[in-house]
């Protein structure tokens, strides 16, 4: 199985080259507000993409997901398109998880303090699972600011250690795109803007 991975295209997702594989993720902020003029258009295009299999989870500028009703959110969502929100999906054997949640950081959607708050959201990932896909990165991996600052969720880092999930995707962090092999686990934030918003990087492909 091959997988392209995306994240914060943020409203630029129409601009990116996407090269063919079977499942295609996007692993959150796909807009900058998250207000509904800038989801419906992603939506169009995400379900257009020729792909076997497209998944998509929201990330902290997505406030649209985390408002909208379940019901109203299905009906914008195409057939052939699975949204994960603190749950999982199977192809062909293969174990996909998605969840948006990201450690308190001012007012964004999808926001829990670090903790017991977000552990909750962790304590629901399964034992199997094969990729994970959450919005922000673990601590220490591929989530380092301009500043210098590690930005990711440290309960997070010890559920992967626990679960040893064969890949782990995440965004949220631009100035961090990138992929690492660690203990097993390959962490890939698939940021394709830079710190500047401007569409700099590559989607991240890989084999499963």
């Amino acid at each position: 199985m091959r997988i392209t991975a995306i994240s914060d295209t943020h409203g630029l997702h129409d601009k990116l080259m996407l090269p063919p594989g079977d499942v295609l993720i996007h692993a959150g902020d796909i807009s900058m507000k998250g207000t509904e003029p800038e989801i419906l258009p992603f939506m169009k295009w995400f379900g257009q993409q020729n792909f076997n299999h497209k998944i998509f989870i929201a990330g902290n500028h997505d406030f649209y997901f985390e408002k909208m009703p379940e019901e109203e959110i299905n009906k914008i969502i195409a057939a052939d398109v699975i949204y994960l929100n603190d749950s999982g999906t199977e192809i062909d054997g293969i174990t996909f998880w998605g969840s948006p949640i990201t450690p308190s950081f001012f007012n964004w959607a999808f926001n829990r303090h670090r903790g017991e708050a977000i552990k909750r959201h962790w304590d629901l990932i399964p034992d199997n699972t094969d990729v994970l896909i959450t919005h922000g990165p673990v601590y220490k991996i591929l989530d380092k600011t301009t500043n210098g600052t590690y930005t990711g969720c440290e309960d997070l880092l010890l559920k992967v250690q626990e679960i040893k999930s064969k890949v782990h995707i995440c965004g949220h962090i631009h100035e961090a795109y990138g992929s690492i092999e660690k203990d097993g686990t390959l962490f890939i934030n698939a940021s394709v803007l830079d710190e500047k918003y401007r569409l700099k990087n590559e989607p991240v492909i890989f084999d499963i």
